[in-house]
């Protein structure tokens, strides 16, 4: 599998902390959960783009259309399952509409691009067997959780590096 570099929206402490009590919840009941990625970069964000490689234009494009608007506030609500015979459990994200083209003129700069078209969510957990699915999603509930986006990053995984832009 390749490594994937990305641009992500990254919320303050006090988003970060409600998503990480879910993925603490999560992991509490025995089930997969984010918080078992003990990686530095790992920390909730919303992915703007992930590709093998970033041009040097969509990190012009985020500095230029994306820090500018920040912070910006969105909402997480709605539980998202992904996948196929191992689940991706998120919650989607709501943004504004500025917010979104803002997002989709970074995204047109990466030919190569991981995903078509963009999903904007936060992931709770990943590989859930799907037997497990229906205890995941009561150990979550419902959430409705303010996210304050205050900064975009890169990450590297080829240097294993996170840089704010």
């Amino acid at each position: 599998m390749p490594k994937l570099h990305s641009l992500e929206l990254v919320p303050d402490d006090a988003g970060r902390a409600a998503v990480r009590a879910l993925w603490d919840a999560l992991r509490g009941a025995g089930l997969p959960s984010q918080a078992d990625h003990t990686g530095a970069s790992n920390q909730p964000h919303v992915t703007v783009v992930e590709a093998e490689d970033l041009p040097d234009a969509a990190i012009d494009v985020a500095r230029a259309r994306l820090r500018g608007m920040l912070p910006v506030t969105a909402t997480a609500r709605g539980l998202l399952l992904l996948g196929g015979e191992k689940v991706t459990v998120a919650l989607g994200v709501d943004l504004d509409d500025d917010v979104v083209r803002r997002v989709l003129a970074v995204r047109v700069q990466v030919p190569d691009r991981a995903h078509r078209g963009w999903l904007p969510h936060v992931t709770l957990a990943r590989r859930v067997p799907r037997a497990d699915l229906t205890r995941a999603l009561e150990v979550v509930g419902s959430p409705e959780i303010e996210l304050r986006l205050t900064e975009v990053r890169r990450w590297d995984p080829d240097r294993g590096h996170v840089t704010t832009l």
